[in-house]
């Protein structure tokens, strides 16, 4: 299978769907109020940031979760994302249409599209296209905060195995945190052997748990 063909997508209104994993790319029920309420609070945001504050991710996707912190930061954040299938400007460009909202940060992320580095508000961003389960645990950074946003632990695996969890806790920050929307218990169990206090939330929507924790 080709690259072009791992990233092409169906559409449900607005929402990008992966042919690959057969998974949305965000909650039907409200993809930016799934964000603020799993990786935004999950991870204690915007009250944590500072200047120079670290966010890592899994998973980039649409960018929408570096849109929304970029909606409440309002001091210069780092922002790292690990992407194995980055979205083409047009594939963005629609699903960023479904968030009048974030308009002019989505603006500014497509615009810098491709580059090295790309700013949307206060936060300067990087996305490391590749495989995480290599491109992470080649990292030189700490993360303040981890968004784990793969598609489904049910048809991602790749992107929640212990390994790729040992790294999420190797390349934390003493005190650092995570927050993902999945409370699959393989998952919590790797992340609390990777050094994480891992509790479960209310997740988003009707969904039961989710997971978030602090490095010990």
């Amino acid at each position: 299978m080709t690259a072009d063909d791992q990233s092409r997508l169906d559409w449900r209104g607005s929402v990008p769907v992966s042919r690959r994993f057969d998974d949305p790319y965000f909650s039907l029920a409200g993809g930016l109020d799934e964000t603020r309420h799993v990786f935004l609070a999950g991870n204690d945001l915007p009250a944590r940031l500072v200047p120079g504050f670290c966010v890592a991710e899994t998973g980039f996707g649409t960018g929408l979760n570096l849109l929304a912190l970029a909606q409440v930061a309002t001091v210069p954040v780092r922002f790292t994302s690990f992407e194995a299938y980055p979205l083409s400007l047009a594939e963005l460009a629609r699903a960023h249409a479904a968030f009048p909202d974030l308009a002019a940060l989505s603006a500014q992320l497509r615009a810098g599209w491709g580059g090295e580095t790309l700013t949307v508000g206060h936060v300067t961003a990087r996305i490391v296209a590749g495989d995480a389960r290599q491109t992470l645990p080649a990292w030189d950074g700490r993360a303040d905060a981890w968004f784990l946003d793969g598609f489904s632990p049910a048809r991602n695996p790749e992107l929640w195995s212990d390994a790729l969890m040992a790294a999420v806790g190797a390349h934390a920050a003493p005190g650092g945190s995570f927050a993902t929307y999945t409370a699959a218990g393989h998952v919590r169990r790797a992340l609390a052997a990777a050094g994480f206090d891992v509790t479960r939330a209310p997740g988003f929507a009707g969904k039961r748990h989710m997971s978030r924790g602090v490095r010990r």
